[in-house]
This record gives C-alpha cells, structure tokens and sequence, in this order.
C-alpha cells in the first residue's frame, strides 16, 4: 500500500510538471498579426503578403499564432483595429499598406512591448520597424519587356494615389521601356483606390482608346489584365503572376515576396534580439521577382531583360543610373552617378517621356 501511495504521488507529480510544461510552452508561443486594406482574393497586393504569412507559419510552426484582419480602411478606422490587435495579447503586428503608417505610430506610442512592422512607409520609432521592396527594380524590367512589345510606342499606366511610391514606379517603367525603345509614351490614369476593379477596367479602357496597346498599372486588382485580353491588347502584370487572368495578353510581372523577411522578424522577436530599423529590399535580397514570361514575349526579349536583371542583381546597374530628365528637361541624376533613396523615397515629379501633369493629392 505504501508502495501503491508513493507510485500515485509520483505520477500526480509528473501529470502536474507536464502541465506546467504544457502551460509554459503556450505562454512562449508568440501572437502575431497582419492588417490587410484589401481583401486577400488569389492575386495583388494582399495576395502576395498573405503567402508570406503562410511561408512563416510552414516555417515557425506552432511556435506563432497568427490573426488577419482585412479589408481595414485607412485612417481612423485602422488605428481602431491596431489597437484592439495590441490589446488583445498580439506581440507583434504587421500593417501593409501606407495609409496604415500614422495609425500605427499612434497605437505603438501606447503600447510599448509590442513590435510593429509597417510595410511601405517611412516613420519609425523604438517599437516600429518599416519595411517595403524595391519594386522600382521589377518596374524597370517591365517597362524593357513594354518598350519592346508596344507597336503604337503609346504604354498605358493606372496608377492609384500620387505618392512617391506609385510615381516611383511609373518613372522606373518608363525608364526601362524608354532604355530600349526611345519613342515611347506613357499615359497615366490616377483612379484614386488601391482597389476598384471597375474604375480600373474604365481606365484600362480609356487607355486603349487613346492608342495604348501594353497596359500595367500599380492597383490591386486583375481588371487591367482582363481589359487588354478582351480588346487583344498587351498587359503587365503588378504584385502578383496574373497570368491567368489574360492568357495571351500577359507578357510578366513585376511582384514582391514577404515570407523571408516575415519568418526572421518573428525569429527575432521569439529570441528577443529584434530591434526597430528600415529594411528596403530588391531582386538581389530576393524580395522583388518577375513573373514567367508569357507566350507571347520573344526568346531574344526574354534575353535581354534576363540580362539587366543579372546587372541590378550585381550591384552593376541601377534603375535611376544617369543621365535622368524630368518632364521639363532638367537633368535630376547626372551622367556617371545614381539617385541615392532619399530623393527616390520623396520623388515627386514625373520623368522624360510620361505624358501629361503629376496630379496633387
């Protein structure tokens, strides 16, 4: 009997250590969460940082706990959202899209022990970190693959806001399509919406008929892919491979990958070692990528812009590379030297060969 009581009280014993294990490693699992502005549907902008969600939850297992919330409106509304996210328990937060930069300084003023990552803006502190791609990289390949492709030498661009990141864009595009074919023009619709598939498929619409036969744009939905496949015109896809959506008219993409960097602030987070910093990534960091090409883009196109690609990979070349002229003809980059990001992040003009005025917010 005696025997009996010691053996029950050693495996009580042992029931209750695994309990506190159990409990101690739930307490050790880190909550995550990400703000989304759109819906995450299967392409664009939303798309590509849910993958990167996904990549770091295949990657840290059950050491995370991962919340989405989305579509957020920018503004008031979002900072709503960050805040019950920090007060229910999240350690770290991811908000992705610029709108959401205010609202999250805000929230991150009040709780202090959590880490937020905003993605695309340019406001830090001690518990904010920023963090965006270097799409210009992708955009400038692109706009080779545009330039190349375009018979009317008219490209047709439906940008969302006037903002330093979009214009960034349509300037590097330009850039590259003009790199390899001098006569093109690049018109821009601004539709004012990170997401409006009708009033993108009007602008779509609207670009065609004033003589551009490659569409590409810098919104979230598929609708300017589907527009230049119905009207059998050239489209080039933005965020994701949206290849799909325009079998014939998609000649590649220009996209971003979230799930490297996503699995190493959590690492860092877990281990206690993160510290607040700006990350800005491109092709060589893995962090921008083009799309296969489509079937309709020749081998020796293909060749060429693999090439570039290779040089601003190796450091070799760089998209803003001088001599670059705005619209007036003012030289902005001299011949021999290269923008550096503090005039790329604030860029504010539009460069040679976009028609038309830059639009004020």
């Amino acid at each position: 009997m005696k025997t009996g009581r010691i053996t029950k009280w050693a495996l009580g014993l042992a029931l209750a250590g695994a309990v506190a294990l159990t409990a101690g490693m739930a307490q050790a699992q880190l909550k995550i969460a990400f703000v989304y502005v759109t819906h995450v549907g299967d392409a664009g902008w939303t798309y590509q940082h849910h993958l990167g969600r996904m990549a770091m939850e295949k990657a840290l297992g059950n050491k995370i706990k991962v919340t989405t919330v989305g579509p957020v409106k920018e503004g008031a509304d979002a900072e709503r959202v960050i805040r019950k996210l920090a007060a229910s328990g999240n350690k770290l937060i991811f908000t992705t899209s610029f709108g959401f930069m205010n609202p999250t300084l805000k929230v991150a003023k009040r709780y202090k022990k959590v880490t937020f990552v905003h993605v695309s803006g340019y406001k830090r502190s001690k518990n904010v970190s920023t963090v965006f791609a270097r799409l210009y990289e992708g955009r400038y390949l692109t706009g080779m693959v545009a330039g190349m492709m375009t018979k009317s030498n008219v490209l047709g661009y439906i940008g969302a806001f006037p903002i330093p990141e979009v214009i960034r864009g349509i300037n590097a595009f330009t850039l590259g399509a003009r790199a390899v074919n001098p006569k093109v023009q690049v018109r821009v619709i601004w539709v004012s919406s990170w997401f409006n598939p009708g009033k993108e498929r009007q602008a779509s619409e609207t670009l065609i008929a004033q003589g551009a036969d490659v569409i590409t744009h810098h919104t979230d939905s598929t609708a300017a892919v589907q527009a230049a496949q119905a009207r059998k015109k050239f489209a080039i896809g933005y965020h994701s491979d949206m290849s799909k959506y325009g079998k014939t008219a998609h000649l590649t993409a220009a996209t971003h990958i979230w799930g490297s960097y996503y699995t190493k602030v959590a690492k860092a987070v877990l281990a206690g070692g993160w510290k607040a910093g700006d990350t800005w990534g491109g092709l060589k960091d893995g962090m921008v990528a083009l799309a296969p090409f489509g079937p309709s883009v020749p081998a020796k196109v293909q060749a060429m812009v693999k090439k570039r690609q290779a040089e601003i990979r190796a450091g070799t070349f760089h998209p803003f590379q001088g001599p670059v002229k705005d619209q007036s003809g003012k030289v902005v980059v001299p011949a021999g030297k290269t923008m550096a990001d503090g005039p790329m992040l604030g860029m504010k003009y539009y460069v040679e060969g976009v028609v038309g005025k830059l639009p004020k917010k």
